[in-house]
Parts: structure tokens; sequence; C-alpha cells
């Protein structure tokens, strides 16, 4: 006799239902933009959501470049690369990335709160951000979500 009468569905790569969603960064915070695309790329806000499957949503992130930083993070806030030569280490402040690729400061931001493993490299390829709001994926029909509506 079955006496459990509910079955615990894991989803997979055939069973996902990947959608598209379109945030505008517009006067967002850095970090808490960040935090909510990085939930919907990993898809935690779904019913079916399995840990170890891509079962989150494409977004594509518009207005990259008018993001901004609460505090002194624009002046003090630094972004450190290695090139692994004597003497190869390198700093940038988050203002002057801001000014010369304002996309890698968003997409820094986001990458930081995925899985550090395969999963996490592939599900950040469903992260698409863009300056401006003329983006390429209009053919895909993102429904537009509306993250923060207080600003300050």
């Amino acid at each position: 006799m079955d006496t459990l009468s509910y079955k615990t569905v894991s989803a997979n790569n055939k069973t996902v239902n990947k959608e598209w969603v379109l945030v505008n960064a517009e006067n967002q915070t850095l970090g808490r933009l960040a935090s909510e695309v990085a939930k919907m790329i990993r898809g935690k806000h779904k019913v079916n959501y399995t840990p170890h499957v891509d079962c989150g949503d494409n977004v594509v992130v518009i207005n990259a470049e008018k993001i901004r930083l609460t505090g002194n993070k624009m002046e003090e806030k630094t972004y450190i690369s290695y090139s692994e030569y004597p003497g190869g280490q390198k700093s940038i402040t988050a203002e002057e990335l801001l000014k010369k690729k304002p996309v890698a400061l968003v997409e820094k931001a986001v990458r930081g709160m995925l899985p550090k493993n395969r999963l996490g490299r592939a599900l950040f390829n469903n992260l698409h951000v863009v300056e401006g709001t003329e983006h390429k994926f209009g053919a895909q029909k993102p429904k537009e979500i509306k993250l923060n509506t207080t600003n300050k």
C-alpha cells in the first residue's frame, strides 16, 4: 500500500520552462539589483527549483550605465585583477569602471552571487547586460519586471 500521496518532482533540462525577463537598472542600487537578478537567473523564485539544474530565466538588464552605489563606494570600492606575472596586479575603482565599461560593473556583481562551479558558469550565460534601452532580444518578447519602485 502506498501511503505517500505526493511525489517530490525534480526538474531537469527537458521539463524546465525558461522565460525572458527585462530589468531596468536605472536608479537601482547595484547590490540589491544584482541579488534579485542572480535569484532570477538561478530560478529560486520558481516552484520547481532544483539546485543542480539550470531552471532560471534569461535576464536582460538595460540602462547599466545609470546604476548607483551608496555611500562612498563609487570612489573607494576597487576591483583587483592579477595576471599571475610579477608586478601584474591592477586595480580600478568602481567610478573608473563605470566610465570605462558600465556593463562589467553589473556583470561582476551578479557573477559574484552565482555558484563557483560549472553550473554557475553556465548560469552566467543567461545574463545579458546592455547600455541604454536598446537591446537585441526583442524577438524573445521579454517580460518587464519592476524590482524596486522607491527611488531616493
